[in-house]
């Protein structure tokens, strides 16, 4: 079997699984709802509601990065880089996020002297969701989501860090969970469901922007894990980009 071969079928297994589940909560809920109308009492049917409408995000969010993964392939997903805030690209990540894990935290931390950046505003927000949300689905229960920036050392780009208390990951992971369709195999992964599209995603977009993103998992003194990544965006400098381009 050549590589596109199997690259063909891992994707129509993980799609396949990933469809699944959602789509059977959705059918389920929505058929107890349809044959037990006048027997459930408000608060079910609310309930039911709820996650009739999470397993629809879930849906959505599949979709969409399955459609980015695509366009990336192909070369076909063009950037329109402009000068932007990163605070409330974060706070709006943060907005959709948090309603799909109302067990989590989440505490933005953003450097009043923080510069711009220079990045494609939706793509932007579409890494710092992916980040956020991968925070809260593998960080412990009831934890916060720390979000904050800072320098990085190199007045050319803007550090951004995402950290959460966990499980952990491994170091010679460090690169795999960035690969299309990369899933770890350990008791929490088993449990929390997946694409193994987020990080990839993320990664070529920071990448196809001028940026650079890295992970790090550190031990605490709970036996628990912090892990923490971190993304570098170009800070968006008027002057300086003007004269890149005049001089090409």
């Amino acid at each position: 079997m050549s590589d596109i071969e199997k690259n063909y079928e891992d994707f129509i297994s993980t799609v396949s699984h990933e469809l699944r589940t959602p789509l059977t909560s959705i059918r389920g809920f929505s058929q107890t709802m349809l044959a037990s109308w006048d027997k459930l009492d408000d608060e079910s049917k609310k309930r039911f509601l709820k996650i009739i409408e999470d397993q629809s995000n879930r849906l959505i969010n599949l979709v969409e990065n399955m459609l980015s993964a695509t366009k990336l392939s192909h070369g076909k997903d063009n950037l329109v880089l402009k000068e932007i805030s990163i605070q409330p690209v974060a706070q709006m990540a943060v907005s959709v996020i948090k309603s799909q894990y109302p067990d989590k935290n989440f505490v933005i931390e953003i450097d009043p002297k923080t510069p711009y950046i220079l990045a494609d505003k939706d793509k932007f927000l579409q890494i710092i969701t992916n980040l956020v949300e991968n925070a809260a689905k593998y960080g412990d229960e009831n934890s916060t989501i720390h979000i904050n920036t800072g320098f990085s050392g190199n007045e050319d780009f803007v550090s951004m860090k995402i950290t959460n208390t966990g499980i952990g990951i491994s170091e010679e992971d460090y690169d795999k969970i960035f690969t299309k369709f990369s899933r770890l195999d350990n008791p929490l992964t088993r449990r929390v469901q997946g694409s193994g599209l987020g990080l990839y995603i993320t990664k070529t977009l920071v990448d196809k922007m001028g940026g650079k993103i890295s992970v790090k998992s550190v031990p605490d003194k709970n036996g628990r894990y912090l892990t923490t990544f971190e993304i570098l965006m170009p800070a968006s400098d008027v002057e300086k980009q003007a004269r890149a381009k005049c001089s090409m």
